[in-house]
């Protein structure tokens, strides 16, 4: 058993028992593995745990990641091949997307957790493939409006969704956020819930197409108040791969 994979089991194990103490099903809340900086090897060690969903914040980096992990996948064996083909990988881009870089997001990945101006919602949707499905958006909000945050002012949220799904090529899927660290986590906690207060008031407003059902919050220091408060996904890479 590897590091990783030690780690995997270590985290799952936090998550299950932080459902249970907010009274969840552990069902509920997926992972994301943050695999930003570590190599490729490491996302084929998390992936021999069935590990799939991983994150990136590094456009290029990552690209150049999916691109290696693609390749890998496709010098196997038919057996080991069709298994693959059958649970494929999903990568989500978690960091800040500039114009120059929305091709590249576009083309290779499948979630964009990042989105914060129509500009940038416009030109992934101009931009994603059309063999390929919609890309799953989820809209970053500042929600404690941290001065070197990303994201959008929590009353600029429901504007912005409404613009948004009438993009054919994306697909609204939630909020993200990543608040300042909080001292306590009681604190925390607040901080989260009012993520997720923000999230159901979007999804009350009865003029979407379709329900957000993702609320990406929480990561290896806050996992278990954001998942007290409502997260449906929680952004995991050090208690996954180590100190970067």
């Amino acid at each position: 058993m590897t590091t990783i994979v030690r780690n995997l089991q270590l985290l799952r194990d936090r998550i299950t028992t932080a459902c249970f103490a907010a009274g969840r099903d552990p069902a509920s809340v997926r992972l994301l593995a943050v695999s930003k900086t570590f190599p490729a090897e490491a996302v084929i060690d998390a992936m021999a745990d069935g590990q799939r969903a991983f994150g990136e914040n590094y456009i290029a980096e990552g690209v150049e990641k999916i691109l290696a992990l693609r390749a890998w996948q496709d010098g196997k064996d038919p057996e080991e091949a069709q298994a693959a083909a059958a649970s494929p990988l999903e990568w989500h881009c978690i960091g800040p997307v500039q114009s120059n870089k929305t091709r590249l997001v576009a083309e290779h990945f499948d979630w964009v957790q990042s989105v914060d101006r129509l500009k940038i919602a416009q030109r992934l949707n101009e931009q994603r493939p059309p063999h390929l499905p919609p890309l799953q958006i989820c809209l970053q909000v500042n929600v404690d409006g941290g001065a070197n945050k990303s994201g959008l002012a929590p009353a600029d949220v429901l504007a912005l969704a409404r613009e948004l799904v009438q993009l054919p090529r994306l697909r609204l899927r939630g909020l993200m956020a990543i608040p300042e660290p909080a001292p306590d986590f009681v604190a925390a906690c607040a901080v989260h819930a009012r993520t997720k207060a923000l999230f159901d008031e979007v999804n009350a407003a009865g003029d979407l197409p379709v329900a957000m059902d993702t609320l990406s919050m929480g990561m290896t220091a806050d996992l278990e108040a954001a998942i007290q408060a409502g997260s449906t996904m929680v952004r995991v890479g050090t208690a996954i791969f180590g100190a970067r």
